[in-house]
């Protein structure tokens, strides 16, 4: 885990507003009192990402069930977004961050090793190029390892899961059983 995301860990989450990519405001203050999951993904062109947010959106209602709320980050613009994960329609904020402030401010990494290490995965490979969601303009982003972080009802961060490769995202079931 990134030391800067160490120290993180079991304190207040850094504080944020932006605007997703809808142009609708999102402040995390604004979330006090609700649990949330903030989801760092590389750009929206990334067919990895973009099936993660395929599997968030179909955990929404499980995730609503439980109380706890989505906030996905991508370092792409907003026209990126809608053009690639936005055509989703998530039922969540997508913040659009190119510049990587989100990024910095909560120490989410970049790695090359990342896009090896799913190289190395033929299942992971080979879901991907099924998935309907395969180009190459996503070859060239940066090589951001995706971060998730749970955050309480008192914006206390009390797990960080930072992943290993361009697919790597905490379990869905892991934050289901969250209590």
């Amino acid at each position: 885990m990134n030391p800067s995301n160490q120290s993180l860990l079991l304190k207040k989450a850094p504080d944020f507003e932006s605007t997703d990519f809808l142009g609708n405001s999102v402040e995390l203050k604004s979330y006090k009192g609700q649990r949330i999951m903030l989801s760092f993904f590389r750009g929206a062109s990334c067919p990895f990402c973009n099936m993660r947010v395929r599997e968030l959106i179909m955990a929404e209602p499980e995730f609503e069930e439980n109380g706890i709320q989505v906030i996905a980050v991508f370092a792409s613009t907003a026209a990126e977004i809608t053009e690639y994960a936005g055509k989703q329609n998530a039922p969540f904020p997508i913040i659009p961050d190119p510049q990587m402030e989100l990024y910095s401010l909560y120490g989410v990494e970049s790695s090359p090793k990342g896009m090896l290490r799913i190289m190395l995965q033929p299942l992971k490979m080979m879901k991907m190029l099924l998935s309907g969601f395969f180009n190459l303009k996503s070859i060239n982003d940066d090589p951001i390892l995706p971060a998730d972080f749970l955050i309480d009802a008192e914006q206390k961060i009390i797990q960080i899961y930072q992943g290993k490769d361009f697919g790597d995202h905490i379990p869905i079931s892991k934050v289901l059983d969250w209590k």
